[in-house]
């Protein structure tokens, strides 16, 4: 078996609203040497208290729901060290990154410096021929059981997805990345770059 080493965290994030800004749970799963050794749900207020209707619907998390939990900062306070440094996995994490950038400068607080790696894109390198590669999808397919829309679950099967398509790939630790053709994002104080590549193959066309 392909030993798979190095340290991540897979993140999610989900929204009160359509607002980046709107961060009402985040989810955290945390990867060591291979293995996700823990997973973490945590709810947060924003600081507008607007839950919007279709967003409630998916998630299942309204006003009354976190009218009690700590706002933004605090729940980042208890993460940021462990996060700070370690390669982050998101699944569409173009999203995920944006709230967590818009966030923290809502708050005036910096950014950490992190790579960070999108298992869209990942998933996509790994399994080219699959019709569909969303979050429940591949969590189908992989046989990885998935709460959907539940943000600790969500991180859970993120770092799951990640790990299995690492393998699938032959490659020995996520610092291989770069072998299968994807440039990990990066966010840091200074700035913030996207993840690139892992785009699937086009099927042929069928003329009738």
């Amino acid at each position: 078996m392909t030993v798979i080493s190095g340290h991540a965290v897979a993140i999610d994030f989900e929204t009160a609203n359509e607002t980046r800004t709107s961060a009402c749970s985040i989810g955290v799963a945390w990867i060591e040497n291979g293995r996700v050794t823990g997973t973490e749900e945590h709810l947060i207020r924003p600081r507008e208290l607007r839950f919007n209707s279709f967003n409630s619907a998916i998630h299942g998390i309204r006003e009354e729901d976190v009218a009690g939990a700590p706002e933004f900062p605090e729940v980042w306070a208890a993460l940021r060290e462990r996060v700070q440094g370690r390669l982050i996995l998101a699944h569409n994490a173009a999203f995920d990154l944006s709230v967590l950038r818009h966030t923290l400068t809502d708050y005036g607080l910096d950014w950490p410096a992190c790579d960070y790696l999108c298992t869209v894109v990942l998933a996509r390198r790994a399994w080219p021929t699959l019709t569909a590669h969303r979050l429940n999808h591949l969590a189908d397919f992989l046989g990885i059981a998935l709460d959907h829309h539940h943000a600790g679950s969500d991180a859970e099967a993120c770092g799951r997805i990640a790990l299995a398509a690492t393998q699938e790939m032959g490659l020995r630790g996520f610092g291989e990345i770069e072998r299968a053709g994807i440039s990990l994002g990066r966010i840091a104080p200074g700035g913030y770059s996207p993840c690139k590549g892992g785009k699937a193959q086009r099927r042929p066309r069928v003329v009738a």
